[in-house]
């Protein structure tokens, strides 16, 4: 589990085939706090450590993780968005993320507007009901507020600092990224669905 909150970035150093999957080295100064089996999230993606020194660490990305998520696109000296994995003592500063990447979406527009910068990501409208104006979204592991909302894409206001310590400020038009879905709205319409949460008239109480 993580909060969405990046911790430091990296560069992709290595890549390597693996039996349909690939492997991953990145370098980046979070190697020194992983262990080996530890949980970190790559650009949203949560991996797990195989190895490592001080100063990179590997994983390795199997098929299912390749077709879900944008991973297969890393490139060697690409810049990825990394945290480790939450703990009791930290604090949830973003929101809830599991690293469980639901689609990609594509950057469709970068714009600049005075302090901040205006990103537009289109994604498929299969998805439309997950997501909610000014709700929370993880985007290439971000915890990120949707700023704007259209049925098949939505604009997020980056603030500098955010620009300045993740790989937005490296991404370009075309892009794809990961997105994951606030996962409490998930489990309320996951309930629905099945009938378990009935909807009741304006006014009642909801059992």
């Amino acid at each position: 589990m993580f909060t969405g909150i990046i911790e430091q970035t990296g560069r992709v150093s290595k890549l390597e085939p693996l039996k349909g999957g690939l492997q991953i080295t990145i370098e980046s100064a979070l190697a020194a706090s992983l262990e080996i089996d530890d949980s970190v999230s790559i650009n949203g993606a949560c991996h797990t450590v195989v190895s490592r020194d001080d100063t990179s660490f590997t994983v390795q990305s199997v098929e299912e993780t390749l077709r879900k998520t944008s991973i297969g696109d890393l490139k060697e000296g690409s810049k990825v968005n990394l945290e480790d994995s939450l703990t009791m003592q930290k604090k949830l500063d973003g929101h809830i993320v599991q690293g469980h990447v639901d689609t990609t979406g594509t950057i469709a527009a970068i714009e600049e507007e005075g302090a901040n910068w205006l990103v537009t990501v289109s994604y498929s409208p299969d998805f439309a009901h997950l997501i909610v104006p000014r709700g929370s979204i993880s985007v290439d592991g971000i915890s990120l507020t949707v700023a704007r909302l259209e049925n098949d894409r939505f604009t997020l206001a980056i603030i500098p600092y955010t620009w300045d310590h993740t790989n937005l400020n490296e991404r370009k038009t075309g892009d794809r990224v990961n997105l994951e879905f606030d996962v409490l709205g998930k489990y309320v319409l996951r309930a629905l669905e099945t009938g378990y949460i009935t909807p009741k008239a304006p006014g009642d109480i909801v059992k």
